[in-house]
């Protein structure tokens, strides 16, 4: 077993019995237990509303995660020194009485972890009820997204949380942050001359960000309906995807050095015109289709659904950047439900060489591609032109990849999942992987003045088959300014 990195804490969990804490959290702690990376006085409290006994709700948990690890995955041992940590209370997150119990759980701990798996709304009165019975100043607290539903929500929701917990001890999530593979991004940007001396408007053409969900809604309808895909997707993973890929770099490998120079991408988001909204940005709304070889209905044929909803599940769009490096190369991002097939990847399209030798019919090909593959293959890929082998093939040319794949190159080491990196980082003190409060009220700002545009123009999303990439608007977007989505089928 490797050695313990970490002080020991006090885990509490709130909204323990939520989709996120049993598909995502618990098996996370489960899995940095079986590393040996929690210390062993550390203990876990499993905080809910749901009333019952502790054994029924701590059976329920141990079900749940034998479920979301495999069960061929789940050690025994592990599992049984996992669920000791383990206590379960019955907590009314809106009463500061039921919190005498929580604090008399953490007791003498020296680090408190709060990690609120719960709506935002109820944020400021969790921090509120922690600091009347003294836990404030040894707690760090963790928020889940979605941070309020535009700047002024989030603001809200943010202020509510600073009146007890400082911006050092307020680690905001965003999952894709903890990725292997968004991580690789500092080391290959900022430890490779390579690309470093490449990256920018003189030898990089334009950049795609795609984030493709296969699933639907999944139950979530309430949720989701509110939100949309730009507030749950674009606002939060695909800009800061976007700030890792554009910022400039920074002056070490401290959290507030990377955040300034991510603060700096946002700010130089140049805004979207009126105009623009009919050229820049598509939004869509699936309808019925198939998606694995089955039928599946329209976003407005799902359980519950409100059939006049006019919220978008697509948003295709082009981002520009108004700075040096950045200057004319456009940022492309895309994201939607009921896709083909679950993809996040980013593709940086280099420009091609401004003197050409080769046969006329194959220019075309003559562009390299960095490929970043988030899911479902984490890994890097380099497209790059060789000579295609043969005698009879002359000097014709070929397309082929230089790659780093994780999961063939490290096949003896399991990948960590995002959740696993984020929670270690919490307990390690570290901010590096989360998101500071002028980073959300930058992606706010620019964001709120979409859903501004598209709330004033009344226009409704464009429909898209289900199992489609979308509209065939969002093909016009990129091929309009001579460009094609790298990889669609």
């Amino acid at each position: 077993m490797p050695p313990i990195t970490v002080e020991p804490c006090t885990f509490a969990l709130f909204g323990a019995l939520g989709d996120l804490a049993l598909r995502k959290l618990f098996p996370a702690l489960y899995q940095l237990d079986a590393a040996g990376l929690l210390h062993e006085q550390t203990r876990i409290l499993a905080l809910a509303r749901e009333p019952g006994s502790e054994q029924q709700h701590l059976a329920y948990i141990s079900t749940e995660l034998r479920r979301f690890v495999g069960e061929k995955d789940v050690d025994a041992a592990v599992l049984e020194r996992f669920l000791a940590r383990l206590n379960y209370l019955h907590v009314d997150f809106l009463k500061a009485d039921d919190y005498v119990a929580l604090a008399e759980q953490a007791g003498s701990a020296q680090q408190v972890i709060a990690y609120f798996a719960t709506p935002a709304a109820v944020y400021g009165a969790i921090c509120e009820n922690l600091a009347k019975v003294g836990l404030s100043e040894k707690t760090r607290v963790v928020l889940e997204k979605p941070i309020g539903s535009d700047l002024e929500s989030s603001r809200k929701v943010n202020d509510a949380v600073a009146q007890f917990f400082p911006e050092n001890r307020t680690y905001r999530i965003d999952h894709y942050l903890g990725k292997e593979t968004v991580q690789n991004l500092i080391a290959l940007r900022f430890a490779n001359s390579l690309f470093e001396t490449q990256w920018n408007q003189h030898y990089i053409s334009h950049v795609e960000i795609t984030v493709a969900e296969e699933v639907g809604i999944e139950g979530r309808w309430g949720y989701f309906d509110k939100a949309g895909q730009l507030r749950d997707m674009i606002q939060n993973h695909l800009l800061q995807l976007l700030c890792l890929i554009a910022m400039d770099p920074p002056a070490d490998l401290s959290a507030d050095s990377i955040r300034d120079e991510k603060v700096k991408v946002l700010k130089a988001l140049a805004p979207i015109s009126p105009e623009g909204l009919t050229t820049q940005v598509v939004r869509g709304q699936y309808i019925a289709g198939h998606s694995a070889g089955k039928a599946v209905p329209g976003y407005l044929e799902e359980p519950n659904s409100n059939t006049q909803s006019d919220t978008e599940t697509f948003v295709a769009l082009r981002a520009d950047i108004r700075n040096w490096r950045w200057a004319g190369v456009p940022f492309y991002l895309r994201t939607g439900k009921r896709m083909p097939q679950k993809l996040s990847q980013i593709v940086i399209h280099f420009k091609e060489p401004s003197h050409y030798i080769f046969a006329p019919e194959q220019r075309l090909q003559i562009s390299n591609k960095l490929i970043i593959r988030l899911q479902p293959d984490e890994g890097i890929s380099l497209r790059v032109m060789t000579k295609e082998q043969g005698l009879d093939k002359g000097m014709q040319l070929r397309s082929g990849p230089l790659q780093l794949n994780f999961s063939d190159t490290y096949r003896s080491a399991r990948i960590p999942d995002a959740y696993e990196r984020l929670l270690l980082e919490v307990m390690n003190g570290n901010q590096n992987l989360f998101v500071r409060k002028d980073e959300i009220e930058a992606a706010w700002t620019w964001c709120d003045q979409l859903i501004a545009g598209w709330k004033k123009s009344g226009d409704a999303p464009k429909p898209y088959a289900a199992g489609s990439w979308g509209p065939m608007s969002s093909i016009a977007l990129i091929t309009r300014d001579g460009r094609s989505w790298y990889g669609d089928i």
